[in-house]
């Protein structure tokens, strides 16, 4: 039986604990901390391992587990693995893995390039959709917040799994360099979203959630749009505008 850690002070507690707090760590080490048994089935599915796996006395038979028997398992106390859990109710597993280094599609005819989202969970949500949509590979400009944080994988929900993630990227260069049209919400266009063809190749430029569009990315975007907003509100959330664009392309693309 696996022996039960309780002290705070065990060097592979406080290990995984830095890496749940900080980007430098994640960075340093090339490991995230997957909270749940729904990211761990993700990435799993996606064809990934865990280095390790963490589990309370009363989760130690997971049936999760079962699928990782060559893994290395560590149990903690409750209230240590309360300590790592970004969660409230925590489901009882945790799983430390390498952050994925794949490499872009070499061709992709859908893409998202992200500026400056600092927000974790409207970033996690814009992740989310971008997979769900089927986009090829979304790119972050160094102004990002972690896309690898706690709160930007439970936001997105497996997506980090389903999508190519770019980080650090020089987002006019990509701009310049994609082979079709790259279009941008922006008040005061002359043509909405519903009237522009997006039916060949698409990425979708979005800015920060107060700021929008540095002027050098906008000025790379080729087609600009407005999203009809019927309501008293000037503007949508950054996530929801993302969201509406992606499955406007979806439609169109049939």
């Amino acid at each position: 039986m696996t022996e039960t850690i309780s002290s705070p002070q065990n060097p592979r507690f406080r290990h995984i604990k830095k890496l749940a707090e900080s980007t430098v760590a994640r960075r340093e080490y090339g490991q995230i901390v997957l909270d749940g048994e729904h990211l761990l089935t993700a990435a799993m599915d996606a064809g990934l391992q865990p280095d390790l796996l963490i589990t309370t006395p009363a989760t130690s038979n997971h049936p999760l587990l079962s699928r990782c028997a060559a893994v290395e398992r560590m149990t903690f106390s409750q209230a240590l693995f309360n300590a790592l859990s970004p969660v409230k109710t925590p489901t009882g597993i945790l799983a430390l893995i390498a952050i994925p280094r794949s490499p872009p599609p070499v061709k992709t005819n859908f893409c998202v390039l992200l500026e400056a989202i600092q927000d974790p969970g409207n970033l996690g949500a814009m992740l989310r959709s971008a997979a769900a949509a089927g986009v090829g590979a979304v790119y972050l400009s160094s102004g990002c917040a972690d896309a690898w944080s706690p709160k930007v994988l439970r936001g997105g929900m497996g997506a980090h799994f389903a999508t190519h993630i770019i980080e650090n990227a020089d987002l006019p260069a990509v701009a310049q360099a994609f082979p079709g049209a790259v279009c941008a919400a922006t008040l005061g266009a002359a043509h909405n979203l519903y009237q522009t063809d997006l039916r060949g190749a698409v990425a979708f430029a979005v800015g920060n959630e107060g700021a929008g569009l540095s002027a050098e990315l906008r000025a790379a975007a080729g087609v600009e749009f407005i999203i009809p907003m019927p309501g008293r509100i000037e503007s949508l959330n950054a996530a929801a505008a993302l969201a509406v664009c992606l499955f406007e392309r979806v439609r169109q693309a049939g």
